[in-house]
């Protein structure tokens, strides 16, 4: 492949030098019309915050994604009518649920297996009865406190899990996942009951998510476990799956006023299309001009590392050492340990006889001058040993390749007069802002799609501490791009306007 593992430039000088920006403000002052402010946004709707009331949302908190909310304000917005709606990132698949509920086909593209877990047990509890749910709170309520449960373990601790819950927790966790198994046949019955154990995993450990890492309360008597952090009390399992089960069980009576609040005027729900892959490789088998509407958030390009965040529903999941390392190498490239793919996704490609598409692809990301002056600058702090991780340069360079790639095929996916919404954050790497929203708008560009907006939130969010305090607060712009994939009619007048005078 083509693309430089390392770009070549001169040594800089001692002193720590500041990245040029020309190609990134002449970048900026470009979009200066389409980057409009949008009151009705916050930091609450484009998360996983707002979903905090929402049935079924509130059973798993998977943070890593938008809100149920948001999704309903981004159909009303662009669309009149249901159509057939992709979402290449699905996670735990808000998108997938909310637009189906407004009579949407939705079609997710998911490879993290905590995400699909999720959106299995969202579909197994629209399978069962709330009263035969709860008969079966009842029986764990009346049968498993009081009956002698000898387990074998559930499932097999990796490295970053192992310790993570006290015995006697662990040992109940056990018994009541094989209770579960032996006591209940009805396959969704059963789901449900072990997706409330998968729920309270954080809950019950000594572990809690804390952006790129599972942070170590000091009780847990480990080496790494900080000396200063308390996260509060530890649940029992007791406490912990009967709080949970109980949710669950008030939830489901609630949910069918909350399921149809947008009913579909056949009062039917369609059903979802869950593929458990990689959308660098599954977009490509999907036929062109298939979907209204894109809307989606892919992991952000800020280090965090999702497979060491939820490390304990992967194992819960029987994930591995081997398997989990798989994962961290398959997902879009978002961590400093993600390795190089691009020769590998080239050679699928070039398998596929698609390479036109592939070399667009990347032709697009090595002529994005803001980006590369970018790359520079931090091939030259990693040069100079300035970078608190050599790795980050790489990290970045196949982050916007693999991007540039995934929408390249959206663009292919989409219906003419379809849009393409997608969520993400701006970062900011040795004090230099990294414009994220404007680098993809471009590559949409080339890929073929029209940049109709891009929808700025009022409030911005910080650089990380250890940035603060080297170099300022920044502010960083979190953004809802709009674009859209052109009618024949549409692309005509834009070629005429583009076209020089003669």
């Amino acid at each position: 492949m083509r693309i430089p593992t390392e770009i070549t430039i001169p040594k800089a000088s001692e002193a720590a030098p500041k990245c040029p920006s020309t190609a990134r403000d002449l970048l900026e002052r470009s979009y200066e019309k389409l980057i409009v402010t949008n009151a009705d946004l916050s930091r609450q709707l484009v998360s996983f915050q707002a979903n905090k009331t929402t049935p079924f949302f509130r059973w798993f908190k998977y943070k890593e994604g938008f809100s149920r909310p948001m999704v309903d304000y981004i159909i009303g917005q662009l669309t009149v009518r249901p159509g057939r709606l992709l979402d290449p990132f699905a996670g735990a698949g808000s998108s997938l649920f909310a637009a189906r509920s407004r009579g949407w086909e939705t079609t997710g593209i998911e490879l993290l297996p905590v995400g699909v877990y999720a959106i299995r047990a969202r579909l197994a509890q629209e399978q069962v009865k709330l009263e035969t749910f709860e008969k079966a709170i009842g029986r764990v309520k009346e049968e498993f406190w009081t009956s002698s449960q000898k387990a074998a373990p559930a499932f097999e601790h990796v490295n970053i899990t192992r310790g993570a819950f006290p015995e006697e927790t662990e040992e109940q966790l056990h018994s009541y996942l094989s209770f579960c198994r032996k006591r209940f046949n009805d396959k969704g019955i059963r789901e449900l009951l072990e997706f409330a154990a998968f729920a309270i995993l954080e809950s019950i450990s000594f572990t809690r998510k804390d952006g790129q890492y599972l942070r170590w309360d000091k009780r847990a008597g480990r080496s790494y476990a900080s000396k200063d952090f308390d996260k509060g009390p530890i649940l029992s399992f007791k406490k912990a799956i009967l709080g949970q089960l109980d949710l669950m069980r008030n939830d489901m009576s609630d949910m069918p006023n909350d399921l149809f609040d947008n009913e579909p005027t056949d009062n039917h729900l369609h059903e979802i299309t869950l593929f458990e892959d990689s959308c660098l490789t599954k977009l490509s088998e999907i036929e062109a001009n298939q979907f209204d509407l894109i809307l989606t958030s892919p992991p952000y390009c800020n280090r965090y590392d999702y497979t060491r965040t939820y490390a304990l529903e992967l194992v819960f999941l029987g994930a591995g050492e081997d398997r989990i390392r798989a994962l961290r190498q398959a997902m879009l490239s978002c961590t400093v340990e993600n390795k190089e793919k691009i020769d590998q996704l080239e050679s699928f490609y070039k398998a596929k006889h698609a390479s036109a598409l592939f070399n667009s692809a990347t032709t697009a990301f090595e002529h994005q001058a803001a980006l590369q002056e970018i790359l520079r600058f931090l091939q030259s702090e990693r040069d100079n040993e300035r970078l608190n991780n050599p790795g980050i340069v790489r990290m970045v360079r196949n982050y916007f390749l693999e991007m540039a790639l995934v929408i390249h095929e959206c663009a292919r996916v989409i219906n003419p007069g379809g849009h393409f919404v997608m969520v993400n954050d701006n970062v900011s790497y040795n004090g230099e802002h990294v414009p994220v929203d404007l680098i993809l708008s471009e590559f949409a560009k080339v890929a073929g799609l029209e940049v109709e907006t891009i929808w700025k939130l009022t409030k911005g969010k910080g650089n990380s501490s250890q940035q603060m305090g080297r170099h300022g607060r920044r502010e960083l712009r979190k953004c809802v791009y709009v674009w859209r994939k052109p009618t024949k009619k549409s692309a005509s007048r834009l070629r005429l306007r583009s076209a020089p005078l003669t």
